[in-house]
């Protein structure tokens, strides 16, 4: 079971996509935040996916989330956007949330950029780092000089702001060596704990270790729901991973994890259960933890709120 022992695990819930609970309005932004913060997370991270701009929405309730020691993103897909008009955004709502706003980014994957934005999925990698060289001096309040292949940032911005951290969403050898090298860590999701063990952790910390860097942050997202309806919450779970099972990287995620179908990672049954699953994820060197609660009903959602907020407290 997951223990609080003072290993430094920090406890953070992400809302939106899974099991009802997109984030349609500002307001609703507003009051899952304050619901975190009242139950004590350490974090609350805004999906990305299909509703409000998370980096926007958390700004416009700053004021009412001064509890909360982190927000951030979940994550912002950076094919279809430019480092300049990125960093003027989050400086922006840096500005408004004082220091507390981490940027979780990633390249996406190659079926939405191609089929939903109609641009080349034409070295990622490369494309990222790009993207970095251009992004990281302007979140640091300097001057952007970089010239890449694919992207090209010669800009500066009058925001007074503190700077602000990145999370790179990464799955790749290579693309997990870049979060070690380059950022504050890594953010994965649909990565089993033996995954994260043997493939993920490894790779992202001797980049880091190699770089002179701390040890970086490893964020998972993981999903759970307490209640005794295990097929009900098993196929809210399946309907939630239909879409990541199409895509090659996640794919060999759960080819690395033993696991066929993704709806294998979620945390299904009594409070015992779903707290030992997150203890799997503990050993595994999970840093931080993201957490959301896909469940089938309202009563299977009230309960395992209930059970994450009776731990926490």
């Amino acid at each position: 079971m997951i223990t609080d022992d003072g290993s430094g695990k920090r406890l953070g819930v992400r809302w939106g996509l899974a099991g009802g609970v997109r984030l349609r309005t500002v307001d609703e932004v507003r009051q899952a935040a304050r619901w975190a913060a009242q139950a004590g997370f350490d974090s609350f991270w805004v999906s990305q996916s299909n509703a409000v701009d998370p980096t926007v929405a958390l700004a416009a309730v700053a004021a009412d989330i001064t509890d909360l020691g982190e927000v951030g993103t979940s994550v912002v897909p950076l094919y279809g956007r430019h480092p300049l008009g990125l960093a003027q955004m989050v400086r922006t709502a840096q500005s408004a949330l004082g220091g507390r706003l981490t940027l979780g980014i990633g390249p996406s994957h190659r079926e939405p950029v191609e089929h939903g934005l109609g641009l080349s999925w034409d070295r990622p990698l490369g494309y990222t780092r790009e993207f970095l060289d251009g992004l990281q001096p302007l979140l640091a309040g300097q001057a952007a000089s970089a010239e890449g292949r694919q992207l090209t940032t010669r800009a500066e911005l009058n925001i007074d702001a503190p700077e602000t951290p990145i999370l790179l969403a990464a799955l790749g050898p290579n693309m997990l060596r870049l979060a070690g090298e380059r950022t504050a860590g890594t953010t994965v999701g649909q990565c089993g704990p033996r995954t994260i063990a043997g493939h993920i952790a490894p790779l992202v910390d001797q980049a880091a270790a190699d770089a002179g860097r701390p040890r970086p942050r490893i964020m998972a997202l993981i999903r759970l729901c307490v209640t005794d309806d295990h097929a009900g919450a098993y196929a809210l779970a399946r309907e939630v991973g239909a879409g990541y099972a199409r895509m090659p990287s996640y794919a060999r995620m759960l080819a690395r994890e033993g696991v066929e179908d993704p709806a294998d990672l979620h945390l299904i049954g009594s409070p015992e259960q779903v707290l030992d699953g997150l203890g799997r994820y503990a050993e595994a060197g999970v840093t931080d933890f993201r957490l959301e609660v896909s469940a089938h009903s309202d009563a299977a959602r009230e309960s395992s709120r209930a059970t994450l907020v009776e731990f926490l407290s």
